[in-house]
């Protein structure tokens, strides 16, 4: 496994010396393509970079970490191979930064379900490193929570999940916007009646509100 993350990028459409990034996490047992494949409907300003996760898993699927079933098939999740990937991604966002003169109060994170769970996470444990957090089909791990929240973050979050979810319990999801509410956090949280995936009014919605902070 190589220090650093392999990822794809779509250029701004429009040029502009300071493009918005948008930075796409997948989810486990996908790769960069998946969320990619929508990136052309996406605002032509933005520059999209679609990583990959560092866990191969065969099949061209990767994972951001491992989750493992104990001999009850309580389901658990590899903290250590977690918080490795949300210092490569942070890592990864600073040099994408860099290298493209992004503007730096515009940075975006979009993560499917395992990518949900660590877009969370990294807006926590790196405060400010992200503006605005899209959260699709994921939840809160408090387990990657610092242990300490910082109070002097303005993260905003999309967040949406399918009402009948059977791979992450829609009860999950519904926990973060309070969470966020008792900390201030600025949220929308909706969901649709589809399974793990997201449904295209969720598209729709989620282009909204990203165009409505560019």
């Amino acid at each position: 496994m190589s220090n650093s993350l392999h990822y794809i990028v779509r250029e701004p459409k429009k040029g502009s010396e300071n493009p918005p990034l948008l930075v796409l996490l997948h989810g486990y047992g996908s790769n960069e393509l998946d969320l990619f494949s929508f990136a052309d409907e996406l605002p032509d300003e933005l520059l999209i970079v679609s990583l990959r996760a560092p866990y191969e898993m065969g099949f061209g699927g990767y994972a951001w970490y491992a989750i493992n079933l104990d001999a009850e098939n309580n389901k658990f999740s590899d903290l250590v191979q977690a918080r490795e990937s949300l210092t490569k991604i942070a890592s990864l966002i600073d040099e994408l930064k860099t290298q493209y003169n992004s503007d730096p109060e515009k940075t975006f994170l979009l993560g499917f379900s395992q990518g949900a769970i660590l877009s969370y996470a990294l807006s926590f444990n790196h405060p400010n490193k992200v503006q605005h957090v899209v959260a699709l089909s994921g939840y809160i791990n408090h387990d990657l929570m610092p242990e300490n929240i910082e109070e002097k973050f303005n993260t905003d979050y999309y967040i949406s999940h399918g009402s009948v979810d059977q791979v992450l319990p829609v009860d999950w999801a519904r926990k973060a916007s309070p969470f966020l509410d008792s900390l201030g956090l600025n949220n929308v949280y909706s969901e649709y009646p589809v399974g793990h995936g997201v449904a295209p009014q969720n598209f729709f919605s989620f282009k909204k509100w990203i165009e409505e902070r560019l």
